[in-house]
């Protein structure tokens, strides 16, 4: 038996390996089986939609979920995972609709809806191959052989008994109102849609505004004049004008009255508008007079000239009349009387447009609320259409209804045409029509932020509809405090966006015009008095048995169907979908034919409704709900988006349904950008294709850049040279540490037969390391319980490059390559071997596939208790005794102590190899010094020094300066930053030793307080003749450059060592082979060698060293510009 070794690090050929082996042996199985009778750990999986592709970002979505469930695996929980497919929806519909050629309007004429939800339902799971081979390839646990399915009939019928609770609860009604409705998807949309990342955009709109001529007859006395009187209201939407039947008013605003000639038709008018918006409106283009007189003398080409006539409150225009602006617009069909006056209304401002509010109640939520309470209502402009049913002037495709003379069959927006987009949209025809007219006060280009819808990036409408909603607003104080009991990663999410949101949430709008999803359980009777609403198949089925008795229905579509035999089989006879329930009806109480409503449910609720429905809840595995089995879940995570998409919606239906949370910890995920921080996206060309990734760099390596790069919630601006890098440096150290214990183990042949040697016997540098890494176990599983995967990914990072081989491993070489196998190197053994152990087991949750071989290559050669796999293991416990906090801090100050020399060398381009005589350190206090003086003989040896002087503080031979940072001052402090500079170049070395050992400082001026941190200042060292200074977490080193004719011949003696050992690693020799050394004559080496040469022959394994005049080598030493050449020779025994 031996440790296996390895050529070369290849973690793609390592992923593919450890895949198979998870396959073959099922480990993932084993991970729940082995723990069926422990505590479970709930994670829900937020159901990805399979008719698109995986991107990048999906790489670092499932990755954070993965982390968690295999950390607490480890831990010891029963962590069950469920894959799901989000099935419907709009992305399914309108793939599908440009697939068949199609619109919304062919379905159910040139294609029947059965045939379209056919082709919804094979389209859904379109690319579900590749989405299973990402999962599978970036080591994503999770049951992809059983996943749920939002179409099947076992998930609808959850979805529908949820739906009878809500109505249940008195929470579900119907309502006729303004909503915001996508023309080009054909459906209303809920209020959490259109507040989705990127719905709202900056577009550039022509704004009018317009000027609504007041009738005479209805003007209160101070106000009539000969001179016609026009309010002016302003829209960016000036579509909606011919709509117009109101105009509102602030009660408390003060109006003015001002006299002027209109700028396109040079008449002369009187206009009001709010005070506090003349300046606005009347700019550089207008010049005041104070006569009226004046008016017309002062009139030239350049300047417009007005008079300002009077001020009136905004309550004393309550009830004026005025013409209707748009002469081909139609009158309200109800009470049409009532139209076309002033009325008041609160939330009218002076902030934007002129302080009055053109109204046009079909056509905005805030509009409509102000004409329906006025009194008397001002109604809506609503007309016959053919079927004599009240409709709004613009249909539900966006267009213009034919009875709008001129208007009608266009376009409300550009944007709704497919092709042939004319030069004008209707907004300039209008605007051009009202400018002939003596109707257009101002007209001109307006940037404004406009919601597009976020499935079919069009701009939506605001529109009244018949839609089905959740009454979530009567409970917005119970949905609001219960999100306090979840745990949000970042906590400002969770306070901020989502709680916001949660106190301002709007009645959810259920409804969906649209044919693929799962159709609302309710029907209702012709007059709509009567409503059902059915919760199972079992109730659905005996309502459609009495419909049958009455002979209302002919046939049952579910006659095949058995009541109570839950088996999938029996539940895949039947379909619930559209097609088949609009036939259904049923009966009333008086045996009057109900008809269900034929909206479909909101595909959110669908997804919402998952930890119910993926388990037929409460028709099956009651248990998992009502015994906290699988619910409230532990975990979930998703992207940041989802805080008003499947974040919210879960929470409102288990808020409603169950009086509790749907989830107790959660991780919003931020955006993967490109490296210039751009969203990535196949147009732009910087997407990232996740499976080219994947296969040049390996899963572990992407996993590991994403997770340590920035938190999960942050934005993670993603470069594959970033990815390189960890496969380089944080892989690449531990498979070249696991390379050289393996190397020296199978030599030495330790298998850890040996018996355990104590922590206290061991010496000191493993004892430090046992130290440093129990200290790290505690870390890292605080991490990772706390939902902080990059405090634990950059812990290990850390411990491994820098601790374990930088430090560890480099002081201890020497260790495992001499000396005999006693009990000094079977301490290194042992401790090296548990180190590289517990790597594995804390590196797994991150990096699964090298952890698991790391894991396998080490337990594989010896007879410890061990697992199959390190996923199948237990996370390691922190042992509080093999803590020792003053070994570390001693050990740690000699590496910081160290890394300052070691840089100073490099800066004066000094090789480490060339001694040095003295590095001088100040110490702070006692305590440090003695700290210190410990490790003396470390710092020589790794600094190359002869000597290392402790100097005091006071001494005064180091001398401290302290500055400003002025980059993290600037945006901290703003304009305060000055003062503060200022205060800061006036401390002393008190302050400067203050901030040293405390790591921050009270600074008080004007009256306040603030704290400076190490961050804030820059503490620098002066220079001293013949030294080379630096400093660095309150430790200054000071390092004497100057160079002996002894000290370079040793340096030389060691550029030597260093070619011999090159040359044998070349040659091929073992680490134990002994060689003879030949070299080319040379005074300035013999020198070297007569100094130095049992040094020379230990380090390189050599028996003898001779000189000869002329060698052929290719191998050479250059020193003072003279070239030595060397040959070696195994020794044979």
């Amino acid at each position: 038996m031996a440790f296996k070794e390895y050529k070369e690090l290849s973690l793609t050929n390592i992923s593919k390996e450890i895949l198979d082996f998870w396959k073959e042996k099922e480990i993932f199985k084993k991970s729940i089986d082995y723990r069926k009778n422990s505590p479970s750990f709930v994670f829900y999986e937020g159901p990805p939609s399979a008719n698109g592709t995986p991107g990048i970002h999906h790489v670092m979505a499932r990755t954070i979920k993965d982390i968690f469930c295999r950390y607490k695996t480890q831990k010891g929980y029963k962590v069950e995972r469920k894959a799901g497919w989000d099935t419907h929806g709009l992305p399914v519909e309108l793939g599908v609709e440009k697939e068949l050629g199609i619109t919304k309007k062919d379905i159910g004429e040139t294609v029947s809806i059965e045939n379209y939800n056919l082709a919804c339902k094979k389209a859904v799971m379109k690319y579900t191959d590749q989405w299973e081979d990402l999962t599978d390839k970036i080591g994503f646990w999770i049951n992809m052989n059983e996943p749920y399915k939002t179409y099947d009939s076992k998930y609808m019928e959850s979805v529908w008994w949820l739906i009878k609770e809500i109505y249940k609860k008195g929470l579900l009604y119907k309502g006729y109102n303004v909503q915001p409705y996508s023309p080009k998807a054909g459906t209303g949309l809920s209020s959490h849609e259109l507040n989705q990342p990127g719905t709202y955009k900056n577009v550039t709109d022509t704004s009018v505004t317009a000027q609504f001529k007041t009738i005479n007859e209805s003007l209160p006395q101070k106000l009539y004049r000969d001179t016609p009187l026009y309010i002016l209201a302003w829209t960016t939407t000036p579509w909606t004008l011919p709509s117009n039947t109101a105009l509102t008013v602030g009660a408390k605003i003060k109006y003015i009255v001002i006299e002027t000639f209109n700028e396109y038709t040079s008449l002369p008018i009187r206009v009001l508008l709010a005070k506090d918006l003349v300046n606005k409106y009347f700019d550089k283009k207008y010049t005041q007079v104070n006569e009226l007189s004046e008016l017309f003398s002062k009139r030239n080409k350049n300047k417009i000239p007005y008079f300002v006539e009077q001020e009136i409150n905004g309550k004393d225009l309550l009830g004026i009349k005025y013409e209707q602006i748009w002469s081909d617009s139609p009158l309200p069909v109800d009470n049409p009387e009532n139209a076309f006056r002033v009325i008041l209304g609160d939330f009218v401002s002076t902030e934007d447009g002129t302080g009055i509010v053109h109204t046009a109640p079909t056509f905005g939520a805030d509009d409509a609320k102000v004409a329906k309470e006025a009194s008397p209502e001002v109604p809506p402009l609503l007309i016959h259409d053919k079927e004599k049913n009240k409709v709004p002037l613009v249909d539900l495709e966006g267009k213009f209804r034919d009875e709008l003379i001129g208007l009608g069959g266009k376009y409300v927006k550009n944007e709704y045409y497919d092709a042939e987009v004319p030069d004008k949209s209707v907004d300039i025809e209008i605007a051009i029509q009202l400018k002939k007219e003596n109707k257009a006060f101002k007209v001109e280009k307006y940037v404004h932020s406009y919601p597009n819808c976020w499935r079919t990036d069009k701009p939506i409408l605001y529109y009244p509809l018949d839609s089905w909603f959740i009454g979530v607003s009567k409970i917005r104080k119970s949905i609001f405090d219960s999100n306090k009991n979840i745990n949000w990663k970042p906590k400002s999410t969770g306070d901020g966006r989502f709680g916001n949101w949660l106190s301002n949430a709007n009645d959810w709008n259920l409804s969906r015009s649209r044919f693929w999803g799962i159709p609302l359980p309710i029907w209702v009777t012709k007059d709509k008095k009567e409503i059902k609403v059915i919760g199972s198949i079992k109730e659905l089925i005996k309502e459609i048995n009495i419909s049958l008795s009455l002979g209302i229905m002919k046939s049952n579509p579910f006659q095949n169907f058995k009541v109570g035999d839950m088996s999938d089989e029996n539940y895949k006879i039947i379909d619930l979908h559209k097609h088949v329930l609009d036939k259904v009806k049923l009966a009333s109480k008086n045996n009057s034919p109900m008809f269900r409503e034929k909206d479909l449910i909101d595909v959110w609720f669908d997804s919402g409704a998952m930890p119910y429905a993926q388990w037929h809840y409460p028709f099956e595995n009651k248990q998992k709900i009502d015994k906290g089995d699988a619910f409230p879940a532990d975990y979930i995570a998703e992207g940041v988006d989802q805080t008003r998409g499947w974040f919210y919606t879960l929470h409102i239906i288990s808020n409603i349904v169950f009086n509790s949370v749907a989830y107790k910890n959660v991780i919003s995920n931020g955006l993967v950008l490109d490296k210039t921080g751009q969203k990535m996206s196949k147009r732009l060309g910087n997407a990232i294709d996740p499976f080219k990734t994947l296969n040049i760099y390996g899963a572990d390596a992407t996993r590991w850049y994403m997770i340590s790069n920035s938190n999960p919630w942050d934005n993670l601006k993603f470069e594959l040279s970033g990815v390189e890098e960890v496969r380089r440096k944080f892989f690449g150290t531990l498979f070249n540490t696991y390379s050289f214990f393996s190397l020296y183990a199978n030599i030495d042949k330790f298998c850890y037969d040996e018996d355990f040697i104590t922590i206290k016997k061991r010496p000191e540098l493993d004892r430090w390391i046992i130290s440093e890494l129990n200290s790290l176990i505690d870390d890292v599983d605080s991490a990772y319980n706390d939902y902080e995967p990059t405090k634990a990914a950059r812990a290990i990072s850390f411990f491994v490059q820098e601790k374990l081989s930088n430090w560890y491993v480099r002081l201890s070489r020497r260790r495992f390559w001499k000396g005999d196998y006693e009990k000094d190197k079977i301490s290194g053994f042992q401790t090296l071997y548990d180190t590289l152990l517990a790597i594995a087991k804390l590196s797994a949750p991150i990096a699964p596939f090298y952890s698991d071989i790391l894991y396998k290559d080490l337990v594989s050669n010896t007879k410890n208790k061990s697992f199959e796999s390190v996923h199948l293991s237990e996370f390691p416990l922190s042992n509080k005794n093999q803590i020792d906090l003053p070994l570390e801090s001693r050990i740690n100050k000699a590496r910081i102590i160290t890394s300052l020399a070691l840089s100073l060398r490099k800066k004066e381009q000094i090789k480490v190899r060339q001694p040095l005589k003295k590095l001088m350190v100040s110490a702070r206090n006692i305590k440090e010094k003695n700290e210190i003086g410990l490790v003396k003989d470390q710092l020589c040896s790794e600094i190359n020094i002869k000597e290392v002087m402790v100097i005091d503080d006071e001494s005064n031979i180091l001398i401290k300066e302290i500055k400003p940072n002025y980059k993290i001052l600037g945006p901290k402090f703003g304009k305060e930053m000055k003062v503060i500079a200022q205060k800061i170049n006036s401390f002393g070395i008190n302050e400067i030793k203050e901030i040293e050992a405390n790591g921050s400082i009270s600074l008080s001026f004007d009256e306040k307080n603030i704290n400076l941190d190490m961050n804030d200042i820059e503490i620098i060292s002066k220079d001293i003749d013949g030294y080379a200074v630096a400093s660095s977490q309150g430790i200054t080193v000071a390092l004497d450059i100057k160079l002996s004719e002894d000290l370079i011949n040793e340096g030389r003696a060691r550029e030597l060592v260093n070619r011999l050992q090159n040359l044998r690693k070349n040659s091929g020799l073992k680490v134990t082979d002994k060689i003879d050394i030949t070299l080319s004559k040379n005074k300035i080496i013999e020198k070297v060698i007569s100094e130095n040469k049992e040094y020379i022959k230990n380090e390189t394994l050599a028996k003898k060293i001779i000189f000869g005049q002329s060698i052929k080598s290719d191998t050479k030493v250059i020193f003072d510009d003279e070239e030595i050449y060397m040959k070696i020779k195994k020794i044979e025994f």
